[in-house]
Formats: C-alpha cells, sequence, structure tokens
C-alpha cells in the first residue's frame, strides 16, 4: 500500500496504447517519432522504439541528452532551439554521439545553432534541421510558402535539411481534430513543394499530435509525432479522440472530506497540474464516476462533485482520477507507479522531469 496521491500507468493499456499507434503508422504509410515530452520515461521510450518508432520527438536540449544517455540515439528536438550560452555546448555535444535533428523557424535561428555545432567539432557529421511551419496553431513555425528560405540558409551554412514539420495544435477543440489535419496537410504540401521547387531535397514531411492523428494525411505525411497516445487524460476523453477505457495514467487520490454530493480528495494541482482548457468540463474526470466532475482544484484539494442520484463515496476511499492534461500531471511527479493486471509491480523514475532547457 502507498500513501496517496501518486501517479499510476496500467502497463497492459500502455501497451495496446502504444500497439494500437504502431499499427496506425504502418497502415497510414508513415514513420512514427512519438513526443516524449508526454512520459519523459526512459523505460516507456524503449517501448515505443520495440513497437517500431523509428526514433523520439522531444522538447528541450535536455530532454534529448536524457533519452540520448538511455540508449536512444535517434532523436529531434521539435522546437525552434535558440543556441547560445551553455546551451550551445550541449547541443554540440549531443550532436557528437546521437543522430540530431532540430526545428528552425527563422535564418537568424539557422546561423545561431551553425554557430553552436561547428565550433571544434572538426569532421562531425553536420546537424540535420527540420524547417518548422505554421498550419494554422499560429505558435511557433514560418509561411509555408517561405520554408524555403530557411531551408536555403541552413544548406549554404553547411547544416543537413531533413524537410519541414508542423504541429497542428488547433487539433485541440470541439470537431477540431479533422479540420487541423487538413489543414496540417495543405501547410505542409505548400512547404515541401516549394523546397523541391527550389532544388532542395524534403525526405521528412513531419507532423501529427493527438487528437489530429486519426485523421492524418499519409499522402503528404512521411512521419507522425503524438505524444499523449500512449496514456490518454481527460482532455482526449472530452474530445473524444479516446475512449475512457483505453486510459491508462490516472493518479490515486483519498477521500479526505465528503459532504452531501462532494467529495474533497488530497490531489490537487501539484499532482494533477492545473490545465483547464475552454472545452472541458472541469478539471479532471474520474475513472469510476464518469459523470462526475472535478469543480474546484488547490494545490492538495481536488473538490468533486457528485450528480444528485450518487452516493458519495466514504471517507478513506481511494479514487483514480484523470488529469486533464497527462504531460503536466507527469512532470510533478519523481516516478510513476506500474501496475499489471490491478497488482503494484514496481516504478518507473520519470528521468527528463523538470529538463526545461
Amino acid at each position: 500500500m502507498r500513501d496517496t496521491p501518486y501517479l499510476v500507468v496500467d502497463e497492459t493499456l500502455l501497451e495496446t496504447n502504444l500497439a494500437a499507434m504502431a499499427a496506425h503508422a504502418r497502415a497510414l504509410g508513415v514513420a512514427l517519432r512519438p513526443h516524449a515530452k508526454t512520459h519523459k520515461t526512459p523505460e516507456i521510450a524503449h517501448r515505443q522504439l520495440a513497437h517500431g518508432a523509428v526514433g523520439l520527438t522531444v522538447a528541450t536540449v535536455g530532454e534529448a541528452e536524457v533519452f540520448a544517455d538511455a540508449g536512444v540515439d535517434d532523436l529531434f528536438i521539435a522546437y525552434p532551439v535558440w543556441a547560445v550560452g551553455p546551451r550551445a555546448s550541449r547541443l554540440r555535444s549531443l550532436a557528437d554521439r546521437v543522430r540530431l535533428r532540430v526545428g528552425a523557424d527563422s535564418i537568424e535561428g539557422v546561423r545561431m545553432l551553425t554557430d553552436a555545432v561547428h565550433a571544434g567539432r572538426g569532421g562531425a557529421p553536420p546537424l540535420a534541421i527540420a524547417v518548422e511551419v505554421d498550419s494554422g496553431h499560429h505558435r511557433s513555425g514560418i509561411a509555408p510558402e517561405r520554408a524555403v528560405e530557411v531551408a536555403a540558409a541552413a544548406l549554404e551554412a553547411g547544416l543537413l535539411v531533413d524537410g519541414v514539420f508542423t504541429f497542428p495544435g488547433h487539433s485541440y477543440g470541439s470537431g477540431a481534430a479533422a479540420p487541423a489535419a487538413g489543414d496540417e496537410a495543405a501547410a505542409l504540401a505548400t512547404a515541401r513543394d516549394a523546397l523541391v521547387a527550389a532544388g532542395i531535397q524534403c525526405p521528412v514531411v513531419s507532423g501529427g499530435s493527438t487528437p489530429s492523428a486519426r485523421a492524418a494525411d499519409g499522402g503528404v505525411l512521411t512521419e507522425l509525432r503524438p505524444g499523449v497516445y500512449l496514456f490518454g487524460d481527460a482532455q482526449q476523453w472530452e474530445l473524444d479522440t479516446i475512449e475512457p477505457s483505453t486510459i491508462a495514467l490516472s493518479a490515486r487520490a483519498t477521500v479526505v472530506s465528503r459532504r452531501h454530493g462532494v467529495a474533497v480528495v488530497d490531489a490537487g494541482s501539484k499532482i494533477l497540474g492545473a490545465d483547464r482548457a475552454a472545452y472541458a468540463s472541469g478539471y479532471g474526470r474520474l475513472l469510476d464516476f464518469p459523470d462526475a466532475r472535478i469543480t474546484a482544484l488547490s494545490e492538495h484539494h481536488a473538490t468533486i462533485t457528485f450528480p444528485p442520484d450518487t452516493v458519495v463515496p466514504a471517507l478513506g476511499t481511494v479514487l483514480r482520477v484523470v488529469p486533464n492534461h497527462v504531460c503536466n500531471a507527469v512532470n510533478l511527479v519523481d516516478e510513476l507507479v506500474v501496475e499489471r493486471d490491478g497488482v503494484d509491480v514496481g516504478t518507473w523514475v520519470v528521468a527528463a522531469r523538470g529538463r526545461t532547457t
């Protein structure tokens, strides 16, 4: 028995989810390069690779270092890394020991990457970049038709150009997955065609999010980068991306206070995370009480409101709480408890926790 709250991974459901996305990528005819910022855990990374992933996607140099140390030798930092100061030397060291691809969406960023990786590397293999394009999420990324500007600057500087990528983050919304996948395909095709017309090879056309993965266009994409699919979370549940029966990660939380129609558990924002998207109906969901909602969240309290005809769980009852955003929840703990057929079989260290630089 463990003290609550803590995060639990259902190993059987995890394996099912890994296999399902791998099979989807194969059927689509694209490579699978899952985003490891969701789990930050080497044991899970190796399971993804065993299911056929060609490598991993990460968000930071720090995450890349953790997975390189764990033996992963093909990594994509899908972020416009600004390589100055200590980060420049860390990036250079990383490029010396793994096959590394880095995102870029500006000529200035390419020049910074060039300065970072060329210093003192002699005849080491050149760094590869992928040009990030905006497909409608309006975060980072250059306009698709301008991708050739960044790619040409990279080639001129002696870098490799793997191709283009995007993140269709606007797939996170009610009914938004299919339209976002369409925007993704259109933007990536435009960027790819611009590179090819300029005589620049574009072998990698990379996209994907968990909500849009099922609608991804295999006629355009060559690579898929979902992250949340292996665990699921309350956001995916509410978007109908996944069924609650497939959710592989939840928090165990104990009822510490109760009143008519309400229970308070010991899992607050410091283990569930505080995210609540505009479409979310609460701060998380309960697997065993799907009609209940977390209606208030403090650092160490979650207030759960139950439907009028529901018997509120007794004091001391341990509940399974699904965080809204699993990536944030995982980054709040040092380890994940692993269960197999309902039996606690050990823990996995969240080795890349906090590696935000």
